[in-house]
């Protein structure tokens, strides 16, 4: 009797070594990579299968994303959002959140 063991089993490559920033923690713990599928006999990989889309990796926490360069396009960043400071609407100067009065000039907030 004989038995082959074999089947289809993936295989990850890395395409780039340099660190990127991870989009799930923030960390430059990314890298470029990509998954790909090989024949394997008897648990070693022969012949290639499938080759797979580049994929953004992190080491840290595993978040896999597709990378801006894979898409063609690279998206614009978003301004950031910063906190409103209340001001005055009579002299236009900042005030305290808990302020009902300002302090300025005295009129009511």
């Amino acid at each position: 009797m004989f038995f082959f063991i074999g089947g289809v089993q993936p295989k990850t490559k890395v395409l780039d070594e340099t660190p990127r920033l991870c989009p799930a923690c923030g960390l430059a713990q990314a890298r470029l990579k990509r998954i790909d599928h090989y024949l394997s006999l008897f648990f070693i990989p022969l012949f290639p299968v499938k080759k797979g889309e580049p994929l953004l990796m992190c080491d840290r926490c595993g978040h896999m994303a597709v990378p801006e360069e894979a898409w063609g396009t690279t998206a614009a960043p978003q301004p950031r959002e910063f906190p409103r400071v209340p001001r005055c609407g009579q002299c236009g100067r900042e005030l305290e959140p808990s302020f009902a009065y300002c302090p300025y000039c005295g009129s009511k907030v």
